[in-house]
C-alpha cells in the first residue's frame, strides 16, 4: 500500500512540473505579423524554445495571446 501511495504522488508531482513550464503571453498590434513578432521576443526574453499561439482576434487592431514552451 506503501509503494501505491508513493507512485501516485510521484505522478501527481510530475504532472504539476510539466504543466509549471507553459506560460501565457500576449500582444497587440495594428497587424498580425507584428503581433507575433512581440510574441516571438518575449518568447525569447523568456527563454522559451518555442510558442504556440492559442487565439488571435483582428477589430480594430490585433490582440494575440500564446503559451510558451520551455
Amino acid at each position: 500500500m506503501k509503494t501505491m501511495t508513493t507512485l501516485f504522488a510521484a505522478a501527481a508531482l510530475s504532472a504539476l512540473s510539466f504543466g509549471a513550464f507553459a506560460q501565457s503571453v500576449s500582444a497587440t498590434s495594428s497587424t498580425l505579423d507584428g503581433a507575433e513578432a512581440h510574441i516571438a521576443a518575449q518568447a525569447k526574453a523568456a527563454g522559451a524554445s518555442s510558442y504556440t499561439i492559442t487565439s488571435a482576434r483582428a477589430d480594430n487592431g490585433v490582440y494575440m495571446t500564446a503559451e510558451l514552451n520551455r
